[in-house]
């Protein structure tokens, strides 16, 4: 991958968001040195389109001058190789006038190289044209695809792809840029290897930057190319923090944690309108209340308006096996949120999110139990 390639992709205005996809994945896979021609095949996979739908697309890129296809052919044998795709910020570039690509394939001219009618190559078969979306022909089915299609049919598909949109949301360098073309590679993933890249992604990030890399590789560079599997096993150790979805135990458990903390003092000065306010001892009250509730605990604060993936120390997700599930139509849930709202702690925006998990007990003696296992623990790192 070139990260100069990918921000041109970026740069490039006026394009239709597929379109833009399909130049991003071509950019993902450029290489400064050598060059870049993936398969059809590949490529397709990448954009997670059919191949008529892409060659559609490749054809405006060559046709604006954004790209340019040349045929490659092996010697001796002249079987036709994977078309080198060059870029405009090349050097050397030149934009495709004279040529018009085939609409099956996307590959070399729709018109004969040669004034004499060409015979099939016999190692090629009867064209080197196929339209393999549309080839009737069934391809024997190798036994280890079988196997991972029968693993995956065992899991929930919707908690796969939360799993995934929750490894990649937030991923370093990549904010705006389209991240869908990485699920199909996570999909093929084995259960283990997903949940090795969820479990080793901070790892991996720790390891690139103690390594000095100016630049993190694409999701799909990651999971295509199983860079998980590069942390060393010590980096994913079960005692290391490991990164949970929001709204787990383990989350929840960070959260209130954060709320276990001596609040902060350091508050912006109160707007005008809300001194004008403060002036009714009433709505003095209810104003503080507001801002402690806002700036008291700001990481706690900004972890229930915008719930995401989060690295949990194994110590505190260790304190939340307790933990049991509530509704948020059911009277346990509103009693946690009465209770933080009594406090002026801070409570979650209504994302539409149904399960979350609380500790054991009424809410005032389960917060401080939790409080003590928390201070405990605190406690004992401190002596070590």
């Amino acid at each position: 991958m070139s990260h100069d390639a990918t921000n041109w992709a970026i740069k490039q205005r006026g394009l239709k968001p597929a379109v833009k996809i399909v130049l991003w994945n071509l950019c993902d896979r450029f290489h400064p040195d050598h060059g870049c021609f993936p398969s059809q095949e590949t490529l397709s996979d990448d954009c997670e389109m059919p191949r008529s739908t892409l060659n559609v697309y490749l054809n405006e890129l060559e046709n604006i001058g954004l790209i340019r296809r040349e045929q490659r052919r092996e010697r001796g044998s002249k079987r036709q190789e994977s078309t080198r795709y060059r870029f405009a910020f090349e050097d050397g570039f030149e934009r495709k006038t004279c040529e018009k690509p085939s609409p099956e394939t996307g590959h070399g001219n729709d018109e004969a190289e040669s004034r004499n009618q060409g015979e099939p190559c016999p190692e090629n078969g009867e064209s080197r044209v196929q339209n393999l979306d549309s080839n009737p022909v069934k391809e024997p089915v190798i036994e280890p695809v079988r196997e991972r299609e029968r693993e995956r049919d065992d899991e929930d598909r919707k908690k796969i792809e939360r799993d995934f949109w929750g490894l990649v949301k937030d991923w370093p360098g990549f904010a705006g840029m389209p991240k869908e073309p990485a699920k199909a590679p996570f999909m093929r993933l084995t259960a283990d290897e997903r949940r090795m890249a969820i479990e080793r992604f901070p790892a991996w990030i720790a390891m690139l930057k103690a390594q000095k890399k100016s630049h993190v590789p694409a999701p799909s560079t990651y999971l295509q190319q199983r860079l998980f599997l590069d942390v060393p096993d010590r980096a994913a150790d079960p005692a290391a923090p490991q990164l949970h979805n929001a709204f787990s135990k383990p989350w929840m458990a960070l959260w209130l944690s954060e709320l276990c903390k001596p609040m902060a003092t350091a508050f912006p000065a109160p707007s005008g309108f809300q001194r004008m306010e403060m002036r009714d001892a009433e709505r003095a009250k209810a104003i503080e209340l507001e801002r402690r509730t806002k700036y008291g605990w700001p990481k706690a604060a900004g972890m229930a308006a915008e719930p995401r993936p989060a690295t949990v120390p194994s110590r505190i997700a260790a304190l939340a096996e307790g933990f049991e599930r509530a509704h948020r139509d059911s009277d346990r849930y509103w009693q946690w949120c009465e209770m933080h709202r009594r406090l002026g702690l801070p409570w979650f925006a209504d994302t539409g999110h149904e399960w979350f998990f609380f500790p054991a007990g009424d809410p005032e003696s389960a917060m401080a139990n939790f409080r003590a296992a928390i201070n405990e623990g605190r406690d004992d790192d401190a002596q070590h």
